[in-house]
């Protein structure tokens, strides 16, 4: 199966799903939602994962592709590392952690993954 659109990339896809999962539990804690920068710079490294994703795909060049899945996968860390600051503030729970940190882990597995299939 060729795609055609990066929408129909599964890792794009998830990081979609995350992208929506961060912002619901901003506003769902007061003390998340006002913390503007924090706040701009978790959903921003989350959006950035798709982005990046959309960006090499359509940029039609695998070698390029493979680049931008690079930061992608860059930007999953990011976003488990500003996890981790979200837990220690208690901006979300310890199940809220585990569960947004396994999705950006699948993400970055699925991107990661996308890289080996196109370097074959």
């Amino acid at each position: 199966m060729k795609i055609e659109r990066f929408e129909e990339i599964k890792a794009w896809q998830e990081a979609r799903s995350l992208v929506k999962m961060l912002y619901r539990d901003a506003v769902a804690n007061k003390a998340f939602w006002r913390d503007y920068k924090f706040r701009g710079h978790i959903t921003e490294a989350a959006v950035s994962i798709m982005s990046n994703i959309a960006e090499g795909f359509s940029r039609r060049s695998n070698k390029e592709f493979i680049q931008f899945l690079f930061i992608a996968k860059g930007s999953a860390g990011e976003v488990q590392s500003k996890l981790y600051v979200a837990l220690d503030l208690d901006y979300i729970s310890r199940e809220k952690f585990n569960t947004l940190y396994a999705k950006t882990d699948e993400v970055a597995r699925m991107t990661s993954g996308f890289i080996s299939y196109l370097l074959k």
